[in-house]
Formats: C-alpha cells, sequence, structure tokens
C-alpha cells in the first residue's frame, strides 16, 4: 500500500538532534524545519488563502474541534474537504481536539495555557472530582473526560457533545487533511504525577484505537496519522510514551505516520521535555511540536529534532498591534509609533515593510481600521516563517549555533 506521507532526511547535524528534510504529501511537500501558520477554522485569520502562499507557508493546521462545530463535518465532507472547501491547494494538518477539551476542562476557569509561567501553588489544578496527592480537583469545567472519550459543551452554544477516538479520526477524515493527530488527554504542566501517569494510559490506549479506527478506511492511503506523545514534566513517563508509541502497530503491523509532541509546558520544561521525547522516537519519522511559536522555543525546537511547528500566537498578537522585530516585539499602539515613519523591521521583505510604515499601522489600529490586523499579521506570519527557513538553510550550511546566538542575543536584548 502506498503511504500518505514520505519523509526524507536531507542532512542531520553533527551536534545534537537537528535535522532538514521534507515531507511528501498528497498536496505538496513541506521543506523541514517549517513553521506552519495556523487556520483554525479553515481561515488564517484576516488573510486570504493566496496572501498566506505569498508570506511562504508551506502548509496550513487547522482544528477539528471548532471546525466540528462550525460549519460541521457534514458540510466540510459535502464541499469535498478542506481544500477546496478553503481554496488551499498546499498541505493541511488537523490537530485532534484534545487540547481544546483541555482548555474547557483542566484548564477552564485558570491560567494554563500552551505555555505556563507560574507554578503550581499559584493555579488550581482540574479534571475529576476527587483528592489526588493531597489536592482536590475542580468540577467546574465544560468538559468531562471518561475511559471512552470526552463529553464537552459548545462554547458557541452550550450544546453537548462527545468526541471518542473513533469519533476524532472520523470528523478528521471528513475534513480531509493530508495530515491528522490521534486524540489525547492533554494534562496541566503542574499535574501531580500519579495523574499524569493515569492520563497518559488513557492517552496510549486512545491511540491505539484511533490507529485501529484510521487504518480500517481507505483514508489511510491519503492521509497521514500521528500519535500525540503526553507525560508532563515527568522525564520517565515523556521517555515512556515515545517509547510506547513508536512499537505501537495494528494487526496488520502499521504503526503511526509521525508524532506529535502534546502537552501544557510550564516554560522552564520544554527544553527538557522535548529532548526526553524526541530521544526516545524513532528518527526517520517526523515530529511535531504542537502549539509552540515563540522564538526562542523555536531554536530550541529545531535544535532539539522537531520538524515542523504551529502557534496562533503570531496571528493573535498581530490583531493586538504587536509585531515581531529582529530587536523583539513591539507594541504599534504606543505613542512614539504614531510619527514613526521608519518600516516595521528593517531588511524584512514582507509586503507590509515593502509598503507601509510604522505610523500608518499605528494610525489603522487606533483607527479599529480592519488593514490594520492584515497587514500586521502578513509581517508577523513572514517573520516566523522565513526565521525557521533561515535555521534550515544555516543546518545546511553548518551554522546553525553561530545564527541561533547572534539572532537570539538581539532579540532577547
Amino acid at each position: 500500500m502506498e503511504k500518505p506521507i514520505q519523509f526524507n532526511i536531507i542532512k542531520e547535524h553533527t551536534n545534537g538532534l537537528a535535522r532538514v528534510g521534507e515531507i511528501v504529501t498528497k498536496h505538496g511537500v513541506i521543506r523541514t524545519p517549517a513553521f506552519i501558520p495556523v487556520g483554525t477554522k479553515a481561515t488564517v485569520k484576516s488573510l486570504t488563502p493566496e496572501q498566506v502562499k505569498d508570506i511562504g507557508a508551506q502548509a496550513i493546521l487547522a482544528n477539528t474541534y471548532h471546525l466540528y462545530l462550525e460549519p460541521g463535518q457534514e458540510i466540510l465532507k459535502q464541499a469535498g474537504g478542506i481544500h477546496k472547501f478553503m481554496n488551499w491547494h498546499g498541505p493541511t494538518i488537523t490537530d485532534s481536539g484534545g487540547f481544546q477539551v483541555f482548555s474547557l476542562g483542566a484548564a477552564f476557569g485558570y491560567s494554563i495555557s500552551k505555555i505556563t509561567r507560574g507554578n503550581e501553588d499559584e493555579i488550581m489544578l482540574p479534571f475529576e472530582q476527587e483528592v489526588v496527592e493531597g489536592k482536590k480537583r475542580s468540577n467546574a469545567g465544560k468538559a468531562r473526560i471518561d475511559e471512552n472519550g470526552v463529553m464537552f459543551r459548545s462554547h458557541i452554544d452550550g450544546s453537548a457533545h462527545y468526541f471518542t477516538p473513533e469519533k476524532a479520526i472520523e470528523i478528521q477524515h471528513d475534513i480531509g487533511a493530508d495530515i491528522i493527530f490521534a486524540f489525547d488527554e492533554c494534562t496541566s504542566p503542574f499535574e501531580g504525577e500519579h495523574y499524569q501517569k493515569r492520563s497518559l494510559d488513557r492517552t496510549h490506549r486512545w491511540a491505539k484505537r484511533c490507529l485501529e479506527y484510521h487504518k480500517s478506511k481507505v483514508n489511510s492511503n491519503d492521509q497521514a496519522l500521528y500519535a500525540v506523545v503526553q507525560g508532563g514534566r515527568y522525564e520517565n513517563l515523556r521517555k515512556e510514551s515515545a517509547q510506547f508509541l513508536a512499537e505501537m502497530k495494528t494487526l496488520s503491523g502499521s504503526g503511526f505516520d509521525g508524532f506529535g509532541i502534546g502537552g501544557s509546558f510550564a516554560k522552564e520544561d520544554m527544553h527538557s521535555g522535548v529532548l526526553w521525547t524526541n530521544q526516545n522516537l524513532p528518527k526517520e519519522k517526523p515530529r511535531h511540536l504542537l502549539g509552540i511559536g515563540e522564538v526562542e522555543d523555536l531554536f530550541m525546537g529545531v535544535e532539539n529534532g522537531c520538524d515542523t511547528f504551529d502557534c496562533v500566537a503570531a496571528t493573535r498578537i498581530a490583531r493586538n498591534a504587536q509585531v515581531y522585530t529582529k530587536s523583539g516585539k513591539i507594541n504599534l499602539m504606543n505613542e512614539k509609533f504614531k510619527n514613526d515613519f521608519g518600516v516595521i523591521d528593517e531588511g524584512c521583505d514582507c509586503y507590509t515593510c515593502q509598503n507601509f510604515t510604522r505610523s500608518y499601522l499605528s494610525h489603522l489600529f487606533r483607527g479599529k481600521e480592519m488593514l490594520g490586523a492584515t497587514l500586521a499579521t502578513i509581517h508577523n506570519l513572514r517573520f516566523i516563517v522565513r526565521l525557521v527557513d533561515q535555521m534550515r538553510e544555516h543546518l545546511l550550511t553548518d551554522s546553525f549555533e553561530e545564527f541561533r546566538d547572534d539572532f537570539l542575543k538581539m532579540y532577547l536584548k
């Protein structure tokens, strides 16, 4: 049977896990490492597909949970899948909805996101109504987990829905992305080892069900399925999860086509968690770091063997007048930019920097003009996409560390 994707390693870094490769899909090639913009609801907010292509994006990642609720899997199926529906002809990826369930459950009402700064004494802990390791869990979220799946309530109208592993894969089959993800339970980074272990075992059982269901359908010929490695901040669990999922096979001998690194991370734990995971995954299969896109974290992910990344940060901060520069992020609503007629970032080749000034974008945001979000989003995505492309080029010329050190010295000063 023909594989839905092919991953080719072009060059391995001599010092560490970093590598240059390419993921060949039915809709085109993703040259790695690569940053994948997020188009949550089959749209990268404020941009047309042509604009997304022009900034150099090789693929788009959409969200299963949101597309399931709007417009619904039946409409996507009738439309012929996400490529036709949104007029994007390149590779596409969908996540499983696991992180959104986490947001509605464990993280609901608390300051827990994909990257969390703080400590467990400042952040209440989640899901089931019980006491584990001395901490009582909150029961206030909009999601409830059981062995078979997750019940959640729509953030749109409060209606009840139930995701099983099979249902999550079925929805992604109807969406039709080139790369899809197994359904997993995402946990808080501040969960104790006892619950992390229970959750991990459940994620592994769900992964097996996802794999069996996916491989039993003809969609497996065209859509690649990635497993999601969990385990929180615990080295033994991260390694266990990576090894277990790497060895998982169906009765016919088929395994996962690639791997995602999941979980909500404490900032200080992310480097270790990614390293532990990738050291124990097969190097011949691609690795995607889910929901991570800060500049310093992208460098960390590349040097520790991640091939692709996605994150909403670049587009989200753009809509709030924040833009990237080589000297760090700036907020165009600051008073000093009202009469600053320089470009956002000198040397940037994006459409925005080639044609507009900081003063003009500051005016647009102050006047609440929609064009401001579009121009800032074009710049931010081009900045991040280009940065990871540059990492790839420097890996090919054995100058990655020098490029990393010089860039971060200026960016983080």
